[in-house]
């Protein structure tokens, strides 16, 4: 009697890339149908190499004109992958506008989103009466010069710490609006004024309207006192002003120790709550 040996299931590999774009072109990361997006162009170009379907997951999902130095997202695979080759294939197959840096096995409990602890933002300020140099003009927004960048610090050491960030934030069903703020400061170097933002997530608009909201300290028009005070309110606040998308761009997701992975997946997948801020939904 012949005995059947059941064939083995193929193994999944997981496979981490580090990404940077020039958002000013893409209607933001998320594939739309009948748009340019990140997500869809860098999921052709995979495909194409890998010739399989490929499915990315991603550590921030960035609006339409929102750049990114430090984007972070992982696919999975049955096929072989060599990291470098790869990287320099997909460099042949990608628009100018999107970069692969960096290609590298992950552990199978690697998620890119639910994996990550910590995003950070930089937005970008040009102060000179001039506007923004040439060269930067897609990534750095023009202001007025004179801007009290003093108060605009008091205002950000206001916001820090765990808190309903509800006036910040654009409503989306099912999603949370408490966030942990860990950095929010302003460096200036010559003209160039820049908001380093920090947290475990962020809510949809979250960081441009914490730099709308601090702008409008920075021109006198209101205190770092009320900015503070909208932390008490449960819901979008019309008083802040929403800044420009192209000043925006991600710079660097943190993850933790492989060994650490699993936990934070599960954490990250909780639903978050604050005293008094009420109930909540997961994220």
């Amino acid at each position: 009697m012949t005995v059947e040996v059941p064939t083995p299931e193929p193994v999944s590999i997981r496979v981490r890339l580090d990404i940077s774009y020039d958002g000013t072109d893409f209607t933001g990361w998320a594939r739309q149908p009948g748009l340019r997006t990140v997500q869809g162009v860098l999921e052709e170009a995979l495909s194409k190499v890998q010739r399989e379907p490929i499915q990315l997951t991603v550590a921030g999902r960035t609006d339409a004109g929102v750049h990114a130095e430090g984007q972070v997202a992982h696919f999975d695979t049955h096929t072989e992958v060599d990291g470098p080759k790869l990287v320099h294939r997909l460099a042949r197959f990608l628009p100018k506008d999107v970069r692969v840096k960096d290609v590298r096995l992950a552990p199978p409990e690697f998620d890119a989103r639910f994996s990550a602890v910590r995003r950070h933002y930089a937005y970008r300020l040009a102060t000179a009466p001039y506007g923004a140099e040439p060269l930067q003009a897609r990534g750095v927004v023009p202001v007025r010069p004179g801007l009290d960048v003093e108060a605009m610090r008091a205002a950000s050491r206001n916001l820090l710490g765990l808190h309903d960030f509800a006036a910040f934030c654009r409503r989306r069903e099912g999603a949370t609006t408490i966030r942990e703020l860990q950095r929010f400061d302003w460096v200036q170097d010559g003209d160039l004024l820049t908001a380093y933002v920090s947290a475990d997530a962020f809510c949809w608009s979250m960081v441009r309207s914490l730099v709308g909201g601090v702008l409008a300290v920075g021109e006198g028009r209101r205190t770092p006192d009320w900015i503070a005070g909208l932390l008490d309110e449960r819901q979008r606040a019309s008083s802040v002003t929403v800044a420009p998308a192209h000043g925006l761009s991600l710079i660097a997701v943190d993850y933790p120790a492989d060994s650490d992975l699993a936990a934070r997946n599960l954490q990250t997948r909780e639903v978050r709550s604050v005293p008094g801020g009420g109930d909540c939904c997961g994220e």
